[in-house]
């Protein structure tokens, strides 16, 4: 983080020397100089302007005032106020205890500075580091830049109960119920969930309660956003093809992320040699790329001003976040079994819940062996200026089946039958052998204005379907996003139609491909089987 500004301030000639010793000693101290910038008035550059509009300015311009009072009460302009006076302290140390010698105007500006700041007394040098020392390790901790326990189980400020969705809480408690058995009935009152959860502090929402039901958690944690971005070379560099900015629930931005590289990335279709349903295979598991992101928005920093970047190439996906690894642990022990150290235990415990995660430190080595088995290299992890994991794609890689597990094909890809009717849920585990690849781009000689998102929808669009089926034959979690990239494009351009159109928001409704969409299909393909 940038350090706070902190200006050491008084009558400039009066205690010269203490604000001095209290300078240097900020200067050196091994937590204090981690997060402010201490300075005095004298050091800031000569300016053509007068001295009091300056040291004004400069006060303004600090984060924390430490304020020194003496007798002195300093230069008074026209109107009789002094500097001193005039500027926003924040905490004030006043010499002495008896301030019958010191100038009325000073006492009044100490009566005033007592009802409305932190104000405390000392006699020596030695006494006032110890002071500004034990108050500034105060703000601190009131600021949340330093504390005792988690981020995520400490208070939010400012937030209240009606800052969460009932309608989110009780979501989750039927998915974890589902998923892990969680105790709690799905009819409980949220404040009981949340209790149980340990997710509030004095009767308030804490950091995890926020960001996990929050209605609108970046209004109290702005950085807790990801940034998703797709380069079509290997270099950061303009113009980005696609840029978007996610926010929500840790929950949502899970999905929304994983959904944007999974619509950007390639996927392989296959036959129904063996199943009713047509396999599909992405270039990377769907699996290891959500691990990498749910992992980065699970562990990371949130008191950093910086968010998670999920950054895909044209040769690897990064995702960045704001964060380092335990003293426990190191980036080799990664690469083994090893326990699980979350840095946000609160915020890991509902993600745990609904199979987000797992306990036991077991993400990393399934990353591992899922990349093994599709053939891709092992993912790398790095420590930069945040934690890192680069996944390599694969995109020209057409995948099969082999003893039920999916490895690089070796044969020319090559499009299977795409007829029947598509039931049932698929997942990222993958059966029968697939063979034909859809690219994320697919070129205008094929689609024209078509995008490699409705490419997809089309390839997996077999029979009459509903939206749910569609969103399970690509392994797609995000409904929002689903709507947006793939089935109102598809509707909007004649190649996808409802079945009940006079009823789009009907809870019967389905999808099916137009004459338009089935000839595209089919020109899909003639494309691959000649490939």
């Amino acid at each position: 983080m940038t350090p706070l500004r902190l200006f050491i301030s008084s009558v400039q000639k009066e205690f010269a020397e203490e604000r001095a010793a209290l300078r240097d000693y900020l200067r050196g101290d091994a937590l204090l100089r981690r997060f402010f910038e201490a300075f005095l008035f004298e050091e800031v550059p000569a300016a053509d302007r007068r001295a009091d509009e300056l040291y004004l300015d400069e006060v303004e311009r600090c984060d924390v005032d430490v304020g020194v009072f003496g007798n002195e009460y300093g230069f008074e302009d026209a109107e009789g106020v002094s500097p001193t006076q005039r500027h926003k302290h924040r905490l004030i140390f006043v010499k002495g205890a008896d301030d019958r010698q010191k100038h009325p105007k000073m006492q009044a500006l100490i009566r005033q500075a007592g009802a409305q700041v932190i104000r405390r007394r000392f006699a020596t040098s030695a006494e006032l580091i110890a002071g500004v020392y034990a108050a500034l390790v105060q703000y601190l901790e009131r600021k949340q830049l330093i504390r005792s326990g988690p981020f995520d189980a400490a208070g939010c400020a400012d937030a209240v109960l009606a800052d969460l969705s009932t309608e989110r809480i009780q979501r989750f408690v039927g998915i974890a119920r589902r998923a892990r058995g969680f105790p709690l009935a799905e009819d409980t009152a949220p404040v009981e969930v949340l209790e149980h959860l340990h997710l509030l502090r004095h009767g308030s929402p804490t950091h995890a309660a926020v960001l996990l039901f929050g209605t609108a958690p970046q209004r109290f944690l702005i950085s807790s956003e990801i940034k998703c971005v797709h380069f079509h070379g290997t270099e950061v560099q303009k113009p980005i093809p696609s840029y978007q900015v996610y926010r929500g629930t840790v929950f949502e931005l899970v999905d929304q992320a994983v959904d944007f590289v999974l619509s950007k990335i390639n996927l392989a279709v296959g036959t129904r040699a063996e199943s009713t349903q047509a396999p599909v295979a992405y270039e990377m598991p769907p699996e290891v790329v959500r691990e990498a992101i749910v992992n980065a928005v699970a562990h990371r920093d949130y008191t950093s001003n910086g968010s998670v970047q999920v950054m895909l190439f044209a040769d690897r996906l990064e995702v960045w976040n704001p964060g380092s690894l335990p003293p426990s642990l190191t980036l080799e022990m990664l690469r083994h079994p090893h326990g699980s150290v979350p840095g946000n235990p609160l915020l890991a415990e509902p993600l745990y819940l609904t199979k987000y995660i797992e306990r036991m430190g077991t993400g990393t080595g399934d990353m591992i062996e899922r990349c093994r088995k599709a053939g891709l290299p092992e993912p790398e992890f790095k420590l930069t200026d945040g934690f890192v994991i680069m996944l390599r794609r694969k995109p020209e890689g057409a995948f099969k089946v082999v003893g039920g597990q999916v490895t690089p094909s070796v044969t020319p890809p090559v499009t299977g039958e795409v007829t029947g009717e598509v039931t049932g849920e698929v997942t990222g585990e993958v059966t029968g052998e697939v063979t034909g690849e859809v690219t994320g781009e697919v070129t205008g000689e094929v689609t024209g204005e078509v995008t490699g998102e409705v490419t997809k929808l089309l390839i997996v669009c077999v029979g009459t379907v509903t939206r749910k089926e569609l969103q399970h034959a690509l392994v797609l979690k995000g409904e929002e996003n689903f709507r947006k990239l793939y089935l109102t494009p598809a509707l909007e351009s004649g190649y996808v139609e409802m079945t009940i159109p006079d009823k789009p928001k009907s809870s019967r409704q389905k999808y099916r491909l137009t004459l338009k969409g089935k000839a595209l299909q089919d020109r899909l393909h003639q494309r691959y089987q000649s490939a």
